[in-house]
C-alpha cells in the first residue's frame, strides 16, 4: 500500500531521541526548550510553546484568548473535528463559515456576510479560527482586517502549514492573528510523534499558555502572589492540564526541523508534478490564492458523482489497488455530535458538496516518482 502520508525518521533523528533517552531528562528538560526556540526562529517570532498535541495547543490558545460559556466561536466545516471542539472544551458556541469552493479555506465573502448579520443580532464571535488547509494559507490580510472591524481574535490554525509562506512571510509570523497553532503528528509536514506547538507576537499569551500546558502552575518568582519559602515552592494561578511534550518529542521534532526545507522542497515538486500529469483529467484539481505558498501537507482532488461512479467507488478501486487514498475531511458540521448541536445537512452547501467530492491522494518527502505515477495510473483508470 502506498500511504497518503508517512513520517520520514532518518539516522539523525533517531541519534537525537537516543541522546534525550540516555540524558537525565525524559521531560520537563532542556530539549522543549530549544525545539521551541527553534520552532519560533523558524517563524521569525518571540515565543513558542510546545505541547503534546495540536489540539491541546488549540485549546490553551482559547483559554489565553478568554474565550468561555457565553462566547462564540467561529471555524469551518472543512477540518478535523478539533478546530471546533477545543471551542466546546471552553464552554463556548460553535458556528461554521462556508468555504471558498476554489480553495477549500474560509471564504471571506461568507465571512463578512456572517459578521454583519450576527453584528445586528448581537451575536459575534469572541474567536474565529481560519484553517490553512492542506497547507495553503488563508486569505488572512481579509480575516485581520474583518477582526479590527468587529474586534474579534484569530488563531490560525496551521496544523497543515509549517513552511508555508503568505506575502512573503512564514505562516506563523502572527502579523495577522493573536495565534498560530502547528501540528507535529506522524503524517504532518515534521513529526514529534504526537505533538503540536501555539507560537504567539504577545508576550502574555505565551506566559498564559506556558502556564495552562503545565496545570496553571508557575516557578517563576516574579509572578508569585506570596514570597517563595525556597526552591521547591511553586504556585498555581489557574485551573490548567497537563500538556507538556516531552523531551523525547521535543529531540525528534528539533532534528527534523533541520530538514524542513527539504521536506518542503520534495512536497512542491510533487505537487506540481501531480498538477501536470492530471491536468485534463475529470477531476478538479486544488485551487491556489495569491499570495500564499503551500506547504503541501495534503494533495486533495475532487471526484464529480458523475465520474467512475463517485468518489465512493473510485476510493474503493484505489484502495484495491493498493493506493492509501483518504478523505479530507467529512464536514463537521454533520458529525452527531453537532448535529445534536442543532446544525443540519443544507447548512454549508459548498462544504457539503465539497465533503462529498473529496478524495486525498498520497503526498510525502518519501514518495517517489515511480510511485507517483502508480498512484496517477490508478486514479485514471478507477475514474473511467
Amino acid at each position: 500500500m502506498i500511504p497518503y502520508g508517512r513520517q520520514q525518521i532518518s539516522e539523525d533523528d533517531i541519534s537525537a531521541v537516543v541522546s534525550v533517552l540516555r540524558s537525565d531528562f525524559l521531560t520537563q528538560g532542556p530539549a522543549v526548550a530549544r525545539f521551541e526556540e527553534a520552532i519560533a526562529a523558524r517563524c521569525g517570532i518571540a515565543d513558542a510553546v510546545a505541547v503534546n498535541s495540536a489540539t491541546s495547543a488549540l485549546h490553551i490558545a482559547c483559554m489565553a484568548l478568554g474565550l468561555g460559556p457565553g462566547d462564540r466561536l467561529w471555524t469551518v466545516p472543512n477540518t478535523f473535528v478539533a478546530s471546533a471542539n477545543c471551542g466546546r472544551y471552553c464552554g463556548a458556541t460553535v458556528d461554521f463559515v462556508e468555504i471558498d469552493p476554489a480553495t477549500y479555506n474560509m471564504d471571506t465573502v461568507s465571512l463578512e456576510k456572517k459578521l454583519i448579520e450576527a453584528e445586528q443580532n448581537g451575536t459575534l464571535p469572541r474567536i474565529v479560527i481560519p484553517v490553512h488547509f492542506g497547507g495553503q494559507s488563508c486569505d488572512m490580510q481579509r480575516i485581520a482586517e474583518l477582526a479590527r472591524r468587529f474586534k474579534f481574535s484569530v488563531i490560525e490554525d496551521a496544523s497543515h502549514a509549517i513552511g508555508g509562506s503568505y506575502l512573503d512571510k512564514p505562516v506563523g509570523c502572527c502579523e495577522f492573528s493573536d495565534i498560530t497553532v502547528f501540528s507535529f503528528h506522524p503524517v504532518k509536514i515534521i513529526t514529534t510523534g504526537e505533538g503540536g506547538a501555539a507560537v504567539t507576537a504577545d508576550a502574555n499569551l505565551a506566559q498564559s499558555m506556558r502556564e495552562l500546558r503545565t496545570h496553571g502552575i508557575t516557578r517563576d518568582p516574579s509572578r508569585m502572589e506570596r514570597n517563595s519559602e525556597g526552591g521547591w515552592y511553586y504556585e498555581q494561578h489557574g485551573l490548567g492540564y497537563n500538556y507538556r511534550m516531552t523531551d523525547i518529542s521535543a529531540a525528534l521534532g528539533e532534528s527534523q526541523l533541520t530538514r524542513l526545507d527539504g521536506f518542503l522542497e520534495r512536497r512542491r515538486a510533487l505537487a506540481a508534478r501531480y498538477d501536470t500529469i492530471l491536468a485534463g483529467s475529470p477531476v478538479k484539481l486544488p485551487g491556489r490564492i495569491e499570495g500564499a505558498s503551500s506547504s503541501w501537507h495534503l494533495y486533495v482532488v475532487r471526484v464529480p458523482a458523475d465520474v467512475g461512479g463517485g468518489r465512493a467507488k473510485v476510493y474503493e478501486r484505489m484502495r484495491a489497488a493498493g493506493i492509501g487514498v483518504n478523505v479530507h475531511y467529512i464536514a463537521v458540521h454533520l458529525q452527531p455530535y453537532y448535529l445534536a448541536l442543532g446544525f443540519g445537512p443544507g447548512d454549508f452547501p459548498a462544504s457539503e458538496l465539497y465533503s462529498e467530492e473529496a478524495l486525498t491522494l498520497p503526498l510525502h518527502a518519501g514518495l517517489t516518482d515511480e510511485q507517483q505515477d502508480t498512484v496517477v495510473h490508478a486514479l485514471l483508470e478507477a475514474t473511467h
